[in-house]
């Protein structure tokens, strides 16, 4: 079968199948092998790799993904793409299709069974609507994974590797950058798909890290701070700690302000991964 990065080729294959995208799926299917290739490349997807592949669609990147990897296991939540997935990817001995929902997936025993355990590489044109939870997923479960290389919103991808006092910079930045340096490969305009998405998209490499680039007493305290800190992010940090549900006084913040010579004017978004975990060590034995 020639290659679904001919769009033709998608077309006839939309045809064939009288296939309806679903919205709720947020089903957009890349067509353009220049970003395919980039993808790849930016993976380092290799014949020593068994990948993971995260909403197939029609099977475009997967093809591109088998003749480039060991092995290649495609986790598809829409079973009406099974049929066609047995189609596009019949050429290939090398790839095993799951119908089923990544976010109810056992990662690790499958990682465990087809891959003794060793680190997989995860590759996925991400559906926007649950970007986050995926990645995030991913990374609070501590999975065995190399690096995870993915097509998200640009927005998004902007927020991910964001810096202290910049616009971009909140939660998500926070929680990826304590398990990954994220950087971007290639940004993607819409017309690069089919349908075209309303927004532009980016290619985002996450190399995840053996241990944290900081310690930290209590990880789940951690992020319970940062994420009460960004929630009204135009307050001030104490006093969206001090709202945010954290059982913690005001004067015990203040005084952890204090002793790390912050102002209590300060608001979140000025404050680093290693100000956040200094800051919950102190509150922790406050």
């Amino acid at each position: 079968m020639e290659k679904l990065s001919n769009p033709q080729v998608t077309i006839a294959t939309i045809k064939k199948y009288d296939f309806s995208f679903q919205k709720k799926f947020g089903q957009n299917f890349l067509i353009d092998e220049h970003v395919l290739n980039k993808i790849i490349a930016a993976a380092g997807v290799t014949k020593d790799d068994m990948v993971l592949e995260i909403g197939p669609g029609f099977g475009t990147m997967t093809q591109y993904l088998c003749e480039n990897a060991r092995e290649v296991v495609a986790v598809e939540i829409d079973k009406e793409l099974i049929p066609v997935l047995n189609d596009t990817l019949s050429e290939y001995d090398n790839v095993t299709v799951i119908n089923d929902d990544i976010l109810k997936v056992d990662i690790d025993g499958l990682i465990n069974e087809r891959n003794g355990g060793k680190p997989v590489k995860v590759v996925a044109n991400l559906p926007y609507y649950i970007t986050t939870p995926i990645i995030m997923g991913l990374l609070e479960k501590h999975v065995p994974v190399d690096n995870i290389t993915v097509m998200v919103q640009k927005e998004v991808a902007l927020r991910m590797q964001a810096k202290p006092g910049t616009k971009d910079y909140g939660a998500l930045s926070l929680a990826v950058q304590y398990y990954a340096k994220p950087y971007i490969a290639a940004n993607v305009p819409p017309n690069c798909f089919i349908p075209r998405p309303n927004v532009g998209s980016s290619v985002i490499r996450l190399n995840l890290f053996d241990k944290p680039p900081v310690e930290v007493g209590d990880e789940k305290l951690m992020f319970s701070i940062i994420r009460a800190s960004f929630n009204q992010r135009r307050k001030t940090l104490q006093n969206s700690l001090v709202n945010g549900g954290l059982p913690f006084t005001k004067e015990q913040i203040c005084e952890a302000l204090s002793e790390m010579g912050i102002a209590a004017t300060i608001r979140g978004e000025a404050l680093s991964l290693e100000q956040f975990a200094k800051l919950t060590d102190l509150l922790k034995n406050a």
